[in-house]
């Protein structure tokens, strides 16, 4: 009797041990979903970033405001611009001398401008429904780069039809502040883009003003650009 009680109760501590445990597991998806859910509160956000593409380097800093509005101006290249406000997509190449303005369809993706809109609620929100979320490795952080002393969360997603312009989407998130801070989108056509963000700066009051720019009067416009055959 003692001995069927032993084993009773061993049996009873291991089932709630492995309860806990069980409790502390937090699947990738629903992972995501938590940040995704903290992204839908932000209500402006400002940032520095760098973005690695077919061997060139970019940096600058980008300015967000709900729901759709980004800007991104560029030190290097200096004086390039890009605004996405509403359904509409700019881009000024100062060492062109051009201005290449685009009507964009809510969900389209492929592009430079795309990856960085990846970092919004509606990039999120667009994510969570055409792409499967998984873990690198795991649900444990890990240092942002080699030799990094911030740990981030890396998310690994697939896109579930050929028809998503990313084939693949790297996210790396601070699991204190819910932010990402790197992204590593790759096209269907093998193109990388990478994207790193730092400095953030959250609900400022950033005035609409902001996402309204006149590229400069010589410049040559390009309308339709996406489009042409």
């Amino acid at each position: 009797m003692m001995k069927k009680r032993f084993v009773f109760i061993l049996l009873c501590f291991l089932l709630t041990y492995v309860s806990a445990q069980n409790q502390t597991i937090l699947t990738a998806g629903n992972f995501f979903k938590s940040v995704s859910e903290y992204y839908a509160t932000i209500k402006d956000y400002e940032a520095s970033f760098t973005i690695n593409a077919a061997g060139t380097s970019m940096s600058g800093k980008v300015s967000f405001k709900a729901p759709n509005m980004l800007r991104m101006d560029f030190d290097d290249p200096n004086e390039q611009v890009i605004v996405f406000n509403d359904n509409r997509l700019l881009m000024y190449l100062p060492l062109s001398n051009a201005t290449f303005i685009q009507e964009v369809e809510k969900d389209s993706s492929g592009s430079a401008a795309e990856a960085g809109n990846l970092a919004t609620p509606q990039g999120l929100y667009l994510m969570n429904r055409y792409y499967f979320i998984a873990y690198e490795k795991g649900q444990a952080p890990e240092p942002l780069f080699e030799g990094s002393s911030e740990n981030v969360v890396k998310l690994i997603l697939s896109r579930k039809t050929v028809a998503e312009g990313f084939k693949t989407i790297n996210l790396d998130i601070n699991p204190d502040t819910l932010l990402i801070r790197h992204i590593k989108a790759v096209t269907s056509d093998d193109r990388i883009f990478e994207f790193s963000f730092t400095q953030y700066i959250l609900n400022s009051n950033i005035p609409d003003v902001r996402f309204v720019y006149d590229s400069p009067s010589d410049s040559n416009n390009y309308y339709n650009f996406l489009y042409t055959e």
